[in-house]
């Protein structure tokens, strides 16, 4: 079995590189609700998950072994509310030697964990379960990179 080691980019050039990645929660209806009319005790969990998405896409090498630590330029994240559901979207651009769909995907994950945690009090049922709440589908929907 080879072992584990990091990619060698020494000798790949610097270029402009960008990711966008997709994730989404499923929520109750009643929580989304709660969400809009700003009636979540925690506070704001869009404002807290695009703050979130932010310092993950910074923190991508520390918590993915092997990941490059790049000179993140950009992060940028949406977040839309569905009828029982929330989605975001995280864009994140370097000029480096690798990629940085780590750092999106990275981005994304948190953000939906954020959201989860600062509403979990409003999706738990009667026995302290999320039946309903799910986090699903995160991707990255699209990169780039200058030629």
């Amino acid at each position: 079995m080879p072992e584990v080691s990091m990619v060698d980019v020494t000798g790949k050039p610097q270029v402009y590189r960008e990711a966008e990645a997709y994730g989404r929660i499923r929520l109750k209806p009643e929580t989304v609700e709660l969400i809009k009319s700003g009636r979540v005790e925690k506070g704001d969990p869009l404002q807290a998950a695009q703050l979130a998405a932010v310092m993950a896409a910074k923190k991508t090498p520390e918590l993915i072994p092997l990941c490059h630590p790049l000179p993140i330029t950009h992060v940028e994240s949406e977040v839309k509310l569905g009828h029982s559901c929330i989605e975001v979207w995280c864009r994140v651009k370097t000029t480096a030697r690798t990629g940085v769909e780590m750092e999106a995907l990275t981005a994304v994950a948190v953000a939906l964990l954020v959201i989860w945690d600062m509403v979990k009090k409003y999706e738990k049922d009667e026995m302290g379960q999320y039946p309903s709440t799910a986090i699903e589908e995160i991707r990255v929907v699209r990169k780039f990179k200058a030629s």
